[in-house]
């Protein structure tokens, strides 16, 4: 197994040729707009992956697909050759998704927010189900005689002090 950061410069290093070799020397007709998002080699630096992305409709997609897998052998030769390894990995493509599913989350943001000014607006229409504070104590000037009379005498209590017969 080697070293993870080894395996991720050479990933970096076969994404940089790839993309240097789709740009340059790779001349297919069927290639459409391609860009090479990411790659990935295996801890054993057997394998790579190599994520692209590709503007146009599904059947451009297709044939560029078609096109990488048709050039896969002389990107796997170019990648052996500048790299220098002993074994050079073999080379897999795969279609990222990250831009559908960029599309997907900025439709669910676009729900979110629709639904949050939903509940704002009627959240500035509504009003209160009881009294606006249902906690609120009354004031001196709202109290009945009744009232008045325990706030000044207190429970009595405390006014009584007898002594317990020993």
């Amino acid at each position: 197994m080697a070293d993870p950061a080894r395996a991720r410069k050479l990933a970096d290093r076969i994404r940089v040729i790839v993309a240097e070799m789709l740009e340059q020397r790779i001349k297919d007709p069927r290639l459409g707009f391609v860009t090479v998002t990411d790659s990935r080699v295996t801890g054993d630096l057997h394998d790579a992956t190599v994520y692209y992305t590709v503007y146009g409709s599904a059947e451009e997609k297709a044939a560029t697909a078609a096109a990488l897998e048709s050039a896969k052998g002389v990107l796997r030769s170019e990648i052996g050759r500048q790299t220098g390894l002993r074994f050079t990995p073999t080379v897999t493509f795969v279609a990222d998704a990250v831009p559908e599913n960029a599309l997907a989350i900025e439709d669910l943001l676009h729900q979110a927010a629709a639904a949050d000014a939903e509940v704002h607006q009627k959240a500035a229409a509504a009003a209160y189900a009881g009294e606006p504070d249902p906690y609120r104590k009354p004031r001196a000037d709202e109290l009945d005689e009744d009232d008045d009379a325990l706030l000044l005498l207190g429970d009595g209590d405390d006014d009584e002090r007898t002594e317990s017969p020993a």
